[in-house]
């Protein structure tokens, strides 16, 4: 499931913006549909663009009602109206795998690792998070306190242990546990943790230029491109 609403303030139009010459939406629907363990690929938006171009690129398309695409509205209340359209439509699922399309390069063998955790019954939610080993600070009127390192010690990266930055690129849980918590954290938490590369997301036209360069680089976006465009017609 891949929630794109039309309303974008940092950048206009964001999720029909292209990466490496394929819109964001298609990526994510390409990406989706290239894992091995996703049965059914949907889009919920209320823009017509990104509704051509989801279909387009294989996807079922959810009309998404207006008051569940404010600025205010969560995107689990986008997910859950979601799923009741599927069931509406005979499509019933056990696994939710929410995908957000700002992030372009999201790789599909990382989604599978994610819901074969949940198929194995490892955990119930599992989401996408990069290794990090960045000294956080916060500001205070006292001034700079250090968060999650002793400021009178700094150890070398190999001996501290990691933390895990979460990229917001996808998010998979079972379906029933998420109906009854209503959100998307729930009962065992697992992580998949996904490589730096991939854990860019968009938010701002500085990131949007970034992942277009960074597109034009990897030596598969022709493949991204071609997928799009021979599953979109199949």
């Amino acid at each position: 499931m891949i929630p794109a609403r039309a309303g974008s303030r940092g950048v206009p139009d964001k999720n029909v913006q292209t990466v490496g010459g394929v819109p964001l939406i298609a990526r994510a629907v390409a990406s989706a549909r290239a894992a091995k363990l996703i049965d059914v690929v949907a889009v919920s938006t209320d823009g017509e663009a990104i509704a051509a171009a989801a279909h387009h690129a294989g996807a079922e398309v959810i009309d998404r009602p207006a008051r569940l695409a404010s600025d205010t509205a969560t995107s689990e209340s986008a997910l859950l109206h979601a799923l009741d359209e599927l069931d509406e439509r005979g499509i019933r699922a056990d696994v939710l795998v929410f995908i957000q399309a700002t992030s372009p390069f999201i790789a599909p063998e990382d989604l599978d690792f994610a819901i074969t955790r949940i198929l194995t019954d490892e955990s119930d939610v599992v989401l996408s998070a990069a290794e990090s080993h960045a000294f956080l600070w916060r500001m205070t009127d006292a001034g700079a306190q250090a968060i999650n390192h002793d400021a009178s010690f700094r150890p070398r990266r190999q001996d501290r242990e990691p933390q895990y930055v979460e990229t917001g690129a996808f998010y998979v849980m079972r379906v029933a546990g998420f109906r009854e918590a209503g959100f998307r954290f729930f009962g065992r938490i697992g992580i998949a943790v996904t490589d730096e590369r991939h854990s860019l997301e968009i938010d701002t036209p500085d990131q949007l230029a970034l992942a277009d360069a960074l597109a034009h680089q990897e030596a598969g976006h022709e493949t991204v491109a071609a997928a799009v465009t021979t599953k979109g017609q199949s």
